[in-house]
């Protein structure tokens, strides 16, 4: 059973540095300069402008900053480090920060490939130090409240998701491969793993570019997910389909023996049982996206109760990507299992720390250890 350590600052702000000050890295600056439960302590980025306009942007332009994590951790001794670079740089940043004795909560994904997802897995395993990977639009009271109502219908059977945005971005995003699936798509891929408390078994996924679209690579993906006991999960979505858009939460139905509940991923859900209106019983709030991604991290570090998004619970999620992504390009059903275990043997391969090396070849299978969920010592 993995653990990961306490941090004791139940008496005062969790004192962060964020790394990673561009567009994300903003969002987050302005989240964390309106939580009294965080205190930014310096900002790393590999641009110093940008790291200083960070800094005045949260309010404090002479906060510390650097482009280097080590030397601006021995200047300010935070609690924690945030995460909020490219995807590309979530596995050395990470890696380092952990080895450094400091838990992170990193944005998603996890990191750019399952394999290195694996090595970050085995990183938070070796150090005892809590890895949150923050999967944002969990943190949505709305979509809690359709869990609920999902609870109401029996046996489930299939839960779908049809999302429609026409967003233009520019930068990064216009020139990424399997845009979609890879950026966004994995946003409904984990609130599904959440709805069904199951866990994905295989997906058969196609996908493509509309002659109209505005990005390099497929915008438009259509993905049918067998999942543990049968139930199926269906995810239709584009991200240049202008009019009648869904929100950005996507618009959802469940089935089950008793009835079915839809959700618009804007308004409250609804659902019907056995011809009446379901009425499910209502639980407190879990925040708002990153904001609540933030608060879950704080009470993680505080209490030691394992949150939404630690990494042994997330890993799955990018799996699905990655297994739709196999399948689209293969024209075949692929199994989650055989992403796993080839994941594993390419981290195995590359993983230039020993230690981590060693912990991996130790699992046995990947499966069986993100079945450890992380708790506090």
């Amino acid at each position: 059973m993995s653990a990961f350590r306490r941090v004791d600052s139940a008496d005062r702000p969790l004192r962060v540095i964020q790394v990673g000050a561009g567009g994300m890295g903003r969002a987050w600056l302005e989240v964390i300069a309106a939580s009294p439960d965080v205190e930014l302590v310096g900002i790393v980025d590999l641009d110093l402008d940008t790291a200083r306009a960070g800094a005045a942007l949260y309010g404090d332009p002479t906060l510390p900053v650097d482009a280097d994590l080590e030397t601006l951790v021995q200047l300010t001794r935070p609690d924690a480090i945030l995460d909020i670079t490219v995807p590309v740089a979530h596995h050395p940043v990470t890696t380092q920060a952990l080895f450094l004795g400091l838990p992170v909560l990193g944005e998603k994904p996890v990191a750019p490939t399952v394999a290195q997802s694996l090595s970050l897995v085995a990183a938070a395993e070796i150090t005892g130090e809590l890895f949150m990977v923050s999967q944002s639009r969990r943190y949505n009271d709305q979509l809690v409240a359709f869990k609920q109502h999902a609870r109401l219908l029996g046996r489930l059977g299939l839960l779908s998701t049809q999302f429609a945005k026409a967003p233009h971005f520019g930068g990064f995003r216009d020139e990424m491969d399997d845009v979609l699936l890879l950026d966004m798509a994995i946003h409904a891929f984990d609130s599904a793993r959440y709805l069904l408390d199951a866990e994905p078994v295989a997906v058969y996924c196609e996908s493509f570019n509309p002659s109209w679209s505005w990005y390099r690579g497929d915008a438009a993906a259509s993905a049918i997910f067998e999942f543990e006991g049968g139930l199926r999960y269906t995810y239709d979505g584009s991200w240049c389909s202008p009019g009648l858009e869904t929100s950005w939460n996507g618009s959802w139905r469940v089935s089950g023996e008793a009835g079915a509940a839809t959700w618009s991923g804007d308004d409250a859900p609804v659902s019907e049982i056995d011809g009446q209106p379901g009425n499910p019983d209502a639980l407190g709030s879990v925040g708002v996206e990153i904001a609540g991604s933030l608060a879950a991290f704080v009470s993680a570090l505080r209490t030691g109760e394992s949150p939404d998004g630690e990494v042994h619970g997330n890993v799955l999620s990018l799996a699905m990507v990655e297994a739709a992504i196999a399948s689209k390009n293969e024209g075949r059903r692929i199994l989650i299992d055989d992403v796993l275990d080839a994941s594993l043997a390419s981290a195995l391969e590359v993983e230039q720390r020993g230690d981590v090396r060693e912990r991996l070849a130790s699992w046995g299978s990947a499966r069986a250890a993100l079945g450890q969920v992380a708790s506090a010592v």
